[in-house]
């Protein structure tokens, strides 16, 4: 457990070492006064006079543990939290630093809902583990071990005695652990179940209502939140027997100790002072037993979450190399591509070449590969085989941030930061002047909602940017594109959200941003792409024709048939009744 804790806590090791430390020096501070206790009713035992001075100062000798007992425990409590958090820190620095290298794809895949457990709820829950459970389990094991050790001193059969409870009680706690772990993953993988359908349920809330899917919607959560509660109980219902067990049975050391000693003091066996001794002893384990047998069942949870987070974030990361751009030209290459998804090859060695310059579209049916194909330029997933070249340059051998400088990537789901919309443009460029960002928007189109704005651009997007509409996230992501400047752009279904009224300013913009760049675009309107140099036609992962509008028109049937499609969507509107 230690080993997949330490490489997390690093430095802070020492602060670690320093609560367990002052936590046993505050445990011996509250295990003192037992023998004070001792030392004032023995006398009495034995008929012996004490005056009350005596007493007093045994009674403030008490006081005093109490005091260095809490300011101990205390210190070791901000020793353990300082090591603790920072542990936190730097698991999640680590989990992010992982994060970074996963393929964009892979990111998606998990999912906000999970992302966000895993850097936040699940970590959070380490917390107690690591800043209570190990020093405070370190204290409260080795004390006890320590008083135990006396007991036998002091008289051996007494401390024979004092153990029976102990033993019962840890196999009590073992026979628990045991029933625990097999069913913790079932455990964790019921409440991720159940977590996952909550958010989902909050999500979906609008189609929800809209169908009129109340009923069926909250089956299906009510169904997993009843099956988490139904698993959980029987879970407990294993388990409790054996926490009775152990519960009960750990504080009570005197179970035999009292019956047992006691007839051996009034046989003679045994001096009653011993007894005594030996007894305020037991005082001072048994709840330092228990609370370390407590903490003990929740270090396989340490373990457990800690491997989790690990597994969570173990995809292979990016091919990624350290060049800088070193190619000819920005011309791209696709050779001989091929890519699966979960096992199943998507694209089907595919050759493709866009010109420096030059503007091609990838057209296609819903599922044909276009935005995947797009996405492997930009480096969403590592491709199976083949090549992606720019300027002959493969971009396994660049850097992911030189890469980056090198393509823009503009998506009908542009996300938009909750802070001001110049600062979600400056992402663009975060060297840009104040007269860059503004000529960007400008060349956005931007201008006409960002008048009637009450901050202008100096407006907060809102979360996910749910303070302007699809068209004005869309051009401030332009804008972010035009900013940016980068030699080649991927735009993704940017026009998704444009309408007639934006259309206009919408082309705008993106003539703007292509403007010398070489292109590549995805798009279903295909009355957007016709004049582009180039059109390639995608079906089932395979590029089946490269060539201009009218020569495909005229030579692919697939083409044809998608652009008659089109032109009768275009022409689709409701019929008068």
């Amino acid at each position: 457990m230690f080993k997949k804790v330490a490489p997390y806590i690093g430095k802070y090791k020492k602060y670690m070492i320093w609560a367990a430390v002052m936590m046993c020096i505050g445990i011996i501070a509250n295990v003192i006064p037992y023998f004070f206790l001792y030392q004032i009713i023995a006398p009495l035992l034995r008929g012996e006079h004490i005056d009350a001075s005596y007493i007093l100062i045994r009674v403030a000798a008490i006081a005093v543990c109490e005091i260095v007992y809490s300011f101990a425990y205390v210190k070791g409590l901000t020793f353990s939290h300082i090591s603790a958090y920072n542990t936190l820190k730097n698991l999640r620095v680590s989990l992010q630093g992982k994060l970074e290298k996963q393929p964009l794809g892979n990111i998606k895949e998990l999912g906000t809902g999970r992302i966000k457990k895993v850097f936040t709820d699940d970590i959070d829950q380490i917390e107690i583990l690591l800043a209570h459970a190990i020093p405070e389990g370190i204290a409260n094991t080795l004390i006890p071990a320590i008083i135990i050790t006396l007991m036998f001193v002091v008289e051996w059969r007494l401390g024979l005695l004092a153990l029976v409870p102990i033993v019962i009680g840890m196999f009590a706690m073992k026979m628990l652990m045991k029933a625990g772990m097999s069913k913790m993953q079932s455990y964790y993988e019921s409440a991720a179940r159940m977590n996952n359908t909550i958010i989902e349920y909050v999500n979906g809330m609008e189609v929800v209502k809209v169908f009129n899917k109340d009923g069926d919607s909250y089956k299906r959560f009510g169904d997993v939140v009843r099956s988490y509660r139904d698993f959980t109980i029987e879970w407990y219902k294993v388990c409790w027997p054996w926490m009775a067990v152990y519960t009960s049975v750990l504080p009570c050391l005197v179970l035999l100790m009292l019956p047992f000693g006691s007839m051996m003091v009034l046989g003679g066996t045994i001096a009653l002072e011993k007894m005594v001794l030996v007894f305020c002893m037991t005082f001072a384990v048994g709840p330092s037993l228990l609370k370390a047998l407590n903490f003990a069942g929740k270090f396989p949870q340490l373990e457990y979450k800690i491997s989790e987070l690990e597994t969570i974030m173990n995809h292979p990361p990016l091919k990624e190399g350290t060049a800088s751009f070193t190619g000819k030209n920005n011309d791209v290459e696709f050779k001989d591509v091929h890519f699966a998804y979960d096992n199943k090859e998507v694209i089907h060695g595919a050759n493709l070449s866009l010109k420096q310059g030059s503007t091609t579209a990838i057209v296609g049916e819903s599922g044909s590969g276009k935005s995947t194909l797009a996405k492997l330029l930009v480096h969403y997933y590592d491709i199976d085989s083949g090549n992606i070249t720019i300027g002959g340059q493969d971009i396994t051998d660049m850097s992911l941030a030189c890469l980056n400088d090198r393509v823009a990537f503009v998506s009908q789901e542009q996300f938009l930061f909750n802070t001001t919309l110049y600062e979600n443009i400056l992402i663009g460029k975060p060297s840009a002047t104040k007269e860059e960002v503004l000529d960007a928007a400008k060349r956005a189109q931007c201008e006409e909602f960002l008048l009637r704005l009450p901050e202008g651009i100096n407006t907060r997007a809102g979360d996910g940017g749910k303070q302007l509409s699809g068209g004005e996230r869309q051009r401030i992501s332009l804008a972010r594109a035009i900013l940016k400047n980068a030699p080649i752009i991927v735009l993704d279904e940017a026009t998704a959200f444009m309408d007639p009224e934006n259309e206009e300013k919408m082309n705008a913009a993106l003539d703007e941003i292509i403007k010398d760049k070489t292109v590549l675009v995805i798009a279903h309107r295909l009355s957007t792409i016709k004049n582009a140099d180039s059109i390639c036609v995608m079906r089932d992962g395979d590029c089946i024709a490269v060539g201009t509008h009218d020569k495909l028109l005229g030579d692919c049937d697939e083409y044809r048939k998608l652009w008659e499609a089109s032109v009768s969507a275009s022409t689709w509107k409701i019929k008068e009744a």
